[in-house]
């Protein structure tokens, strides 16, 4: 099973976003994003989080759908991926959750390491491109001249790449702007780290 996660950022205008927003079976909505969905005729599958940016018009037109979790101690996304969790759903695209506000992106961001390491295969889907975390060495599909931005949030982690234009060879990188806008050779590339994780940016 799979699910789609709107998140109330930026609402997506991409096509990529909006179709895997539009096909989705499972769609899990975030507080104030169900104002976007509302517009557009759309019912999600549940209404998650602590409800302070939901009128009351909403709440009551979405009452049989609405979870709510007034938990202070973690945000409504990590709130509607811990639902799929408990709903065995392990696969997870997340739209919605940057363009707003600078704290929120880089927040949202961070916590896809966390979801990876829940056991969800998640990725977040933007209006330029993919983010997904990496906890192991793997070979990503790609295409030639494609843009790519590794992040590394555990300095100690030493990584090799191939087949990027600016390779890494058996090294850290430490500084977050190290490992941004390299450039895919092909339809593929490699990345080997020890001990991880990475976090990857692929542009569309």
């Amino acid at each position: 099973m799979n699910a789609v996660i709107l998140a109330n950022g930026k609402f997506p205008e991409h096509l990529i976003p909006l179709s895997k927003l539009f096909a989705a079976k499972t769609l899990v909505c975030c507080d104030g994003a169900i104002e976007h969905l509302d517009n557009l005729s759309i019912t999600p599958t549940v209404l998650i989080g602590d409800l302070d940016s939901v009128n009351g018009r909403l709440k009551a037109k979405y009452q049989q759908i609405i979870l709510h979790d007034p938990d202070q101690y973690t945000n409504d996304l990590t709130k509607a991926v811990k639902w799929c969790v408990d709903k065995k759903i392990k696969t997870v695209v997340i739209v919605g959750a940057t363009g707003k506000r600078e704290d929120h992106t880089l927040g949202n961001i961070g916590l896809l390491v966390k979801y990876a390491n829940m056991g969800v295969d998640c990725e977040m889907i933007t209006d330029t491109g993919v983010i997904k975390p990496y906890l192991k060495s793997a070979r990503l599909k790609s295409f030639v001249g494609q843009q790519v931005s590794i992040f590394s949030p555990n300095n100690s982690t030493v990584i090799s790449t191939k087949n990027l234009m600016y390779p890494i060879e058996n090294r850290s990188i430490p500084e977050w702007w190290m490992g941004t806008l390299n450039e895919s050779l092909g339809d593929w590339f490699e990345l080997n780290f020890e001990p991880g994780p990475l976090v990857v940016y692929q542009m569309f």
